[in-house]
């Protein structure tokens, strides 16, 4: 299943790496500051770096400075590392991961558009890094712990890679209470970082179990329905995931729809669930001991 899982996570942020959306789109700017991006931190990185994929801005809370390595797990176009550059300065590294060649792709083809020198982007899962342990002085990420299959082993990792010392700083997605079946069975409410959310206490169990302490998860009250307001001139059905699991039905698809994305799925899923009820976008910081 988890296989299945992540197969079906990378072709639909394929889609999405391929989709076109940026914060020249107003509705993508407005998802990007409502959860925590300034404008003017969003103009001062590549418009398709950001995607509107975001559930929090981990860079606002991670403390960076001057001289460290910070890593971004599911870099996605880019949106953090770029951001996480300009606080390391040109002594420190902002590393990119992800799995998905194309958004890859397009954070290289970002990185080229600006004068940047301390960024690289690496093809990996998050929960096998190709980085040496004790390397890196932060870790950050972005709505993406939540997609991963195995939490616990995602968590093992960072803290394998962490200096001692270091820290997690992390936006994602936790549960306040259980979803409902016809979400929770949901693949498209897994992609959208939904159904693969678990609740913040065993958010906070899972980071204690990996050795971290000081760990803090914050619900930053952002409110979830702001990814309706992502505006796609690509249709309203995601694309084929070739997967085996279920997707609840939508009015809005039909054989004759274009290409779509995953936003109006998602956007799909706000309009028939009050997802705000059992889901939070939460700020998670923890520190691997020294």
């Amino acid at each position: 299943m988890s296989d299945t899982i992540r197969k079906a996570v990378r072709e639909n942020y394929a889609a999405v790496a391929q989709s076109g959306l940026s914060s020249s789109t107003a509705g993508v700017r407005a998802v990007a500051e409502a959860f925590g991006y300034t404008p003017e931190q969003l103009a001062s990185v590549p418009a398709d770096a950001n995607m509107g994929v975001s559930c929090g801005n981990p860079t606002a809370f991670a403390s960076l400075k001057p001289g460290e390595v910070v890593v971004d797990l599911g870099c996605g176009g880019g949106l953090d590392v770029f951001l996480a550059a300009q606080k390391v300065g040109p002594t420190g590294k902002a590393i990119g991961i992800d799995m998905t060649p194309e958004m890859l792709e397009l954070a290289r083809r970002n990185a080229a558009k600006t004068d940047v020198t301390n960024v690289e982007f690496h093809e990996a899962t998050i929960d096998q890094l190709a980085l040496p342990d004790a390397s890196v002085d932060c870790v950050i990420s972005n709505c993406v712990i939540n997609l991963a299959p195995d939490k616990q082993a995602v968590f093992r990792e960072i803290a394998r890679v962490l200096k001692p010392g270091g820290r997690l700083a992390v936006s994602d997605i936790a549960l306040k209470k259980p979803l409902p079946p016809e979400i929770g069975q949901d693949l498209m409410a897994y992609i959208g970082c939904i159904a693969g959310a678990i609740p913040i206490e065993e958010y906070r169990r899972g980071l204690v179990g990996a050795g971290f302490a000081h760990v803090d998860i914050i619900d930053s009250g952002a409110d979830l329905n702001a990814y309706a307001k992502v505006e796609s001139n690509s249709g309203c059905c995601t694309p084929a995931s070739n997967v085996d699991l279920p997707v609840a039905p939508s009015d809005c698809c039909s054989p004759q729809a274009a290409e779509s994305n995953l936003h109006h799925r998602l956007t799909d899923l706000l309009r028939r669930y009050d997802v705000n009820e059992y889901a939070a976008s939460v700020r998670v910081y923890a520190v691997k001991p020294a």
